[in-house]
């Protein structure tokens, strides 16, 4: 009993601790102050904060950074998620005039360096003194340079050299412990850079086992490795047991991977009971300690008000933050694509939906590209997709570089530019070069090439190889977005924001931003985003703005898993599927919640949950998929309730839905299902000329449905026949016949007439039929045989074909 009065109450807490940061955050500490440039002959404005998350200005996946630090992501996450609640940023617009904030409190002062005392040495019990002198160099902290054993030691006065007054900062034992703790982070790196790095299975499986030997250890970041591999079946067999056993042991450490796993375990049902309250809480923690996944599922709950009061607020909180750290991390080649693939659309028409490029097709094209016959053009295709990944193409940046250099060669200006990206933005294999990328983005500018354009005008908006000069920018920018080049496009609309070589102008912005978003590009997402959250240029839409940053937040490096949950599925492996899955489904993802709801809805989808389970949890995830605008979730909907599966047979809940998926999404399949209700009258009242106008509904809607419309409205006519004939009493109605009034008093005189007229044309039809005599057809005639030889009577004889019977003729 007092155990469970102290978890009620430390959940009171939690949620009033929430509540208050919410309330109480200041509006000034998530504002950013503006980059200064040189504009030099123009006039100043009033500061308006840049787009941009932390302190930075992000331009196409370009950040200039400000005068400030910019804490790291970590130290970002848990910022954030002790202030709670964060307020809209706020915009000075020329003309208005700026209320006055109180001033902020003064930021607390860093705790003082510990200075420890040494041990052993020649002068033992005395401080450290920093910095110190030793063999010439000064050094700030406790030292290992000049011991053989690795011990760290400092010296107690600045001269070491002269006084030789030192000491040892830690013991025999601590020292063991450190150089352990340092072996095994070696090993863990090796073993992370093992399974980055290659893409055979039996590799990283390898690397695997040895993350679990070095788990067992006690290393925390290889335990949380070794957990989630547990729990989604990466190269490791699949225990949720096993894996939920690991995060216990690493939430009690305070490992907030470890908090949010277990949450999703709580809110999922797998491995433990399900419980949203547990779940919850274990989210909340997740995200204080600066977890994105966490953060993000938080700001799915707020939005459709799963598990907690529906807020748009506190979901705008969450999903900005992590929106901040997506954005930081898209570069200038856009980053990875992500793949959102329907196992619902991918069984029933295979292949059709999934916009994955069959492995044979990709290799025959790289054989084809390593023979050099192949079109420029289709080279820069395999170029792009290796240099983004995505299609079943993982990303390879030597390969990239190797088809836009052959492309190129054959004069494509689109390889030229993208090769000038690449030398732009560095990476592993392209050192980063201004002056080469430079010569590729002119190349292919002074050819017209819009990628080019852009280019030449990132490199003068930022000086690189070339001086800075904002009108050439900006001429190289509406080149590119003339010919709607979506990073042409996403500069103007940054420049026209921030007001650098034009006057400031959010009408011109919001067009450009909305103009890129066309083209799916994440930094559009995000600026539309800031906008509409702060009320710049548009209204304040909170609604728009969480839509805007949770499509920026999906883009994620944990998208990748959508793509891992997929490649399970084809491999026949439900449960690993099934689990991934279900993590993007909390995250929001909708199309890992149809997915979930698929697999479940299957005879035999998983075994991770009992067969009286799976129709309520698959009805679960139909509701949110459905909620999200999913049309075939919201017909699913209506299936489930009016044939019970997994609820209690409902007719008037299932019209409900056919309603919607009718009126929303203008669904020729809802709309048959009405026109069936309201033929049978189930739910609804039977009407059936309201079912024939749902019928002829459908077939408007979708041609695929005009044969099943045909045959529906056959048998609404026969049925309607017969109702009509029961309703119609013919006896009554042939006594109430007056022939003699109808027909006159001598109607079976002509009735009479009628009749031998017809039997006598019937009589002479049939005679005229048989005196017809039957013409053989003409026989054609023969050509004439060449004389048999000799000595061949025989073969004659047998050559000629025998007499047609009559019946031939």
């Amino acid at each position: 009993m007092k155990t469970t009065r102290t978890c009620q109450l430390l959940i009171v807490v939690i949620f009033l601790s929430m509540g208050t940061a919410a309330a109480d955050l200041p509006a000034e500490e998530n504002e950013v102050p503006d980059v200064k440039q040189n504009t030099e002959g123009e006039e100043e404005e009033e500061q308006v904060p840049p787009l941009g998350p932390l302190g930075e200005r992000v331009v196409a996946g370009q950040s200039v950074y400000s005068q400030e630090e910019t804490p790291a992501p970590e130290e970002a996450g848990q910022a954030q998620g002790e202030q709670g609640h964060e307020e809209p940023q706020e915009f000075v617009v020329v003309g208005e005039e700026k209320e006055d904030l109180p001033d902020q409190p003064p930021p607390p002062k860093p705790k003082p360096k510990e200075i420890p005392v040494v041990i052993g040495g020649t002068a033992a019990g005395e401080p450290c003194v920093f910095p110190f002198l030793f063999l010439g160099k000064e050094y700030a902290d406790c030292t290992t340079e000049g011991r053989r054993d690795g011990r760290l030691w400092c010296a107690t006065t600045y001269d070491y050299d002269r006084d030789k007054k030192w000491g040892f900062c830690e013991t025999e034992e601590q020292a063991e412990e450190r150089r352990q703790a340092e072996e095994m982070e070696e090993q863990y790196q090796s073993a992370v850079r093992m399974i980055n790095t290659t893409n055979r299975r039996s590799q990283k499986r390898e690397a695997y086992e040895r993350l679990l030997k070095i788990s067992g250890k006690g290393h925390t970041k290889a335990s949380e490795k070794v957990a989630y591999a547990m729990l989604f079946g990466d190269y490791m067999a699949q225990n949720v047991t096993k894996a939920k056993d690991l995060f216990e042991k690493l939430a009690l450490e305070g490992s907030p991977k470890a908090q949010m796993a277990l949450g999703f375990l709580y809110a999922a049902g797998l491995g433990v009971n399900s419980s949203q309250a547990k779940a919850l809480v274990y989210y909340t923690f997740g995200a204080l300690g600066g977890n994105l996944v966490a953060h993000m599922i938080l700001g799915y709950r707020y939005w459709g008000g799963v598990g907690v009061p529906q807020s748009c607020e506190s979901a705008l909180t969450h999903y900005r933050l992590v929106a901040n750290h997506v954005a930081n991390d898209v570069s200038l080649t856009g980053g990875s694509a992500v793949q959102r693939i329907r196992l619902l659309d991918e069984v029933e028409n295979p292949g059709s939906t999934s916009s994955m490029l069959e492995e044979d097709l990709i290799q025959y094209y790289q054989f084809l590209a390593e023979k050099g016959d192949i079109q420029a053009q289709v080279g820069v295709g395999l170029g792009q997709l290796h240099l983004n990944g995505g299609r079943g193409v993982e990303q390879n940046h030597q390969r990239a570089y190797e088809y836009f250099n052959q492309a190129a060669n054959a004069g494509n200006t689109h390889a030229m530019a993208f090769l000038g990206k690449m030398y732009s933005e560095g990476s592993e294999f392209v050192p980063q070069n201004n002056e080469t990328a430079l010569q590729y983005f002119k190349k292919a500018s002074e050819l017209g090439n819009p990628v080019g354009q852009s280019g030449l005008g990132m490199a003068y908006l930022y000086g690189r190889g070339v001086p800075v000069n904002y009108e050439l920018a900006l001429k190289y920018f509406q080149k590119a977005a003339e010919q709607g080049w979506v990073d042409g496009q996403l500069q103007l609309g940054f420049m026209y924001y921030n007001g650098i070589g034009v006057k400031r102008d959010y009408k011109q912005a919001l067009k450009y931003f909305n103009l890129a978003s066309q083209a799916g590009h994440i930094l559009a997402y995000y600026n539309l985003a800031q906008m509409h959250a702060t009320g710049t240029g548009v209204m304040r839409s909170c609604h728009t703005a969480v839509e805007l940053f949770k499509n920026v937040c999906e883009r994620g490096r944990w998208s990748e898993r959508l793509m891992t949950a997929y490649g399970s599925f084809k491999d026949g492996d439900m449960d690993a599927a099934l689990v991934q899955y279900l993590l993007l489904a909390e995250q929001g993802y909708e199309v890992a919640q149809s997915n979930v709801a698929f697999i479940l809805d299957q005879t035999e989808g998983s075994r991770i949950f009992s067969e009286n389970e799976t129709y309520p949890r698959a009805l679960l995830h139909w509701t949110r998929a459905a909620a999200q605008g999913y049309t075939v979730a919201r017909i699913k909907l209506g299936d489930y309730h009016f044939y019970g599966y997994g609820t209690d047979v409902d007719y008037e809940t299932a019209v409900i839905h056919y309603r919607l998926a009718s009126e929303q999404q203008n669904s020729a399949q809802a709309m048959f299902n009405l026109g069936y209700m309201h033929e049978k009258g189930l739910g609804i009242k039977q009407d059936i000329h309201l079912a024939k106008r749902f019928y002829d509904m459908a077939a408007e809607a979708s041609p695929d449905a005009q044969v099943p419309v045909f045959l529906a409205l056959c048998k609404l006519g026969f049925i309607y026949a017969l109702q009509y004939l029961q309703d119609l009493n013919l006896k009554e109605a042939v006594s109430q016949v007056d022939l003699d009034q109808l027909l006159g008093p001598e109607w079976d005189l002509y009735l009479m007439t009628v009749i031998a007229l017809l039997l006598g044309t019937v009589i002479a039809y049939r005679q005229r039929q048989h005196q017809a005599p039957l013409r053989p057809p003409p026989v054609p005639p023969r050509p004439a045989a060449p004389a048999p030889p000799a000595d061949q009577p025989d073969q004659q004889q047998q050559q000629q074909p025998a007499p047609a019977m009559p019946e031939e003729q």
